[in-house]
């Protein structure tokens, strides 16, 4: 099943660092946040990413461009310009790197990968920015066994975040920002049908607003509530929350050996 990465924002809270690089690059430990969350899909036997690329997305493509370098000892001949990869094993995974636009909001960052998505596929997406120790295998039987175009996870985290309602496992309000209040929230881990890519106007059409709450509205989104851990990585301080638990050994989403 195919994996849809947003990593083209500007990353405006964490200014720190992506006035230089784009926040998926922003590293834990020793590796990008991109590189944990493709890590976590990839437990689950999904490693056909599509990567939606905008904002200093050549840092980006430098990175896979260059992955075997990055993380393997290398040896070069400057005469001859041979190189060596030493301890050469890396992951089986196929990345796409689409370029969607500089200033594409999330929906229409979305819309602009129809053409790599054929007609009716069901595929799973989130944001460059987010690690949980979902069960991903169990979110997916979730989305067949409802039969609707939607299944978002729902998370629980303080008011700054917007509110889901549910009826049942059906979402029955999707308000992405309001002004008090807890309860559940928009966790980002998704499972789409391609249909539901036709709620969504255009590239100024953010995905957490419009075609969110008309999927919601008509009966299309159904929530599975996560209970475990999750973290966004929107501020430094919940960068460094998230540095703190990978040097702990103990980051929940660390699942693969």
């Amino acid at each position: 099943m195919k994996v849809v990465l947003f990593c083209g924002g500007f990353g405006m809270r964490l200014r720190e660092y992506s006035e230089s690089i784009p926040k998926p690059m922003v590293k834990i430990g020793y590796r990008p946040i991109l590189w944990h969350i493709m890590k976590y899909y990839a437990h689950f036997g999904h490693k056909d990413f599509i990567l939606c690329l905008g904002w200093k997305a050549d840092v980006i493509k430098e990175y896979f461009l260059n992955f075997y370098a990055f993380n393997n000892n290398i040896s070069i001949d400057l005469e001859t310009g041979n190189t060596i990869v030493h301890n050469g094993k890396q992951p089986n995974w196929t990345i796409h790197l689409v370029d969607t636009g500089l200033h594409t909001q999330t929906g229409g960052r979305l819309k602009r990968l129809q053409k790599w998505l054929s007609e009716d596929e069901t595929f799973l997406f989130t944001y460059g920015d987010g690690v949980a120790d979902l069960d991903i295998e169990a979110v997916i039987k979730f989305h067949h066994a409802h039969g609707k175009l939607a299944t978002v996870t729902t998370v629980r985290t303080p008011a700054r975040f917007g509110r889901i309602a549910y009826d049942g496992d059906r979402i029955c309000h999707f308000n992405e920002k309001p002004q008090s209040g807890e309860g559940w929230i928009n966790g980002g881990f998704f499972v789409l049908n391609r249909k539901a890519i036709d709620y969504i106007e255009g590239d100024e059409t953010p995905w957490e607003n419009a075609p969110l709450e008309g999927l919601a509205r008509d009966g299309q989104m159904i929530g599975y509530r996560h209970n475990g851990f999750w973290s966004c990585m929107d501020t430094l301080r919940e960068k460094n929350y998230l540095e703190e638990l990978w040097a702990s050994q103990k980051a929940p989403w660390k699942i693969w050996d």
